[in-house]
């Protein structure tokens, strides 16, 4: 059984990053099993809500999100305050009615990019998916099929475009990657000293899809 809970009272305890709210990212390259991953850290925290970035990006803004995720997101959640945000449809490429997002205790972000340099002042802890962008995008075209294959060879050029000039991996407290029994979450390159920054050594879960 997955077992998260060291992890999960560790970031209950950490301090707030975004007014009352701890702000946890979970980053990667598409197709590296971040959903996954932050259901299972979510459920661990007693079904803390799930900020899913595909969300507030779109057909035409592929990462151009930040201005709405800070408007619509960071800035009531900063107050203490219920955000409001509107999720991309894309199917029917528009934006539905605002969805509520609650100032929980512990909210997770999730996507590709939510290490962000705009994002991480209001983080406080970023998981890296330590899996390479090759490998990720390959999972990916399978999991979304050949009709999907003309969006993928758009996506991985917008993705490899944002990475370079905004990488996350180099400031992500904790790196996360897949074995056969699990989960191995390591330290990341941007944890600092201190035990709070450790907190998820050696946490187990089952594999990702």
């Amino acid at each position: 059984m997955d077992d998260l809970t060291t992890s999960a009272a560790a970031l209950r305890a950490a301090p707030p990053s975004c007014g009352p709210v701890r702000l946890v990212a979970v980053d990667g390259h598409a197709g590296s099993g971040k959903s996954t991953f932050a259901d299972r850290l979510a459920a661990a925290l007693d079904g803390a809500p799930v900020l899913r970035l595909d969300d507030l990006a779109s057909h035409r803004h592929l990462f151009a999100w930040t201005e709405r995720l800070t408007e619509q997101v960071v800035e009531p959640l900063s107050r203490g305050a219920t955000a409001h945000f509107r999720a991309y449809d894309w199917t029917a490429r528009r934006f539905d009615a605002p969805r509520a997002l609650p100032p929980a205790p512990v909210v997770v972000v999730e996507g590709v990019g939510a290490g962000r340099r705009a994002l991480r002042p209001y983080l406080a802890r970023l998981f890296w998916m330590d899996r390479g962008a090759e490998e990720s995008w390959r999972r990916g075209r399978r999991r979304d099929g050949p009709a999907q294959s003309g969006f993928w060879d758009g996506w991985t050029v917008a993705e490899t475009r944002h990475f370079e000039v905004d990488p996350s991996r180099p400031f992500a407290d904790a790196l996360v990657r897949e074995t056969r029994s699990g989960y191995e979450v390591a330290r990341g390159p941007g944890a600092s000293p201190g035990p709070d920054r450790s907190l998820t050594q050696g946490d187990q879960l089952g594999p990702s899809r």
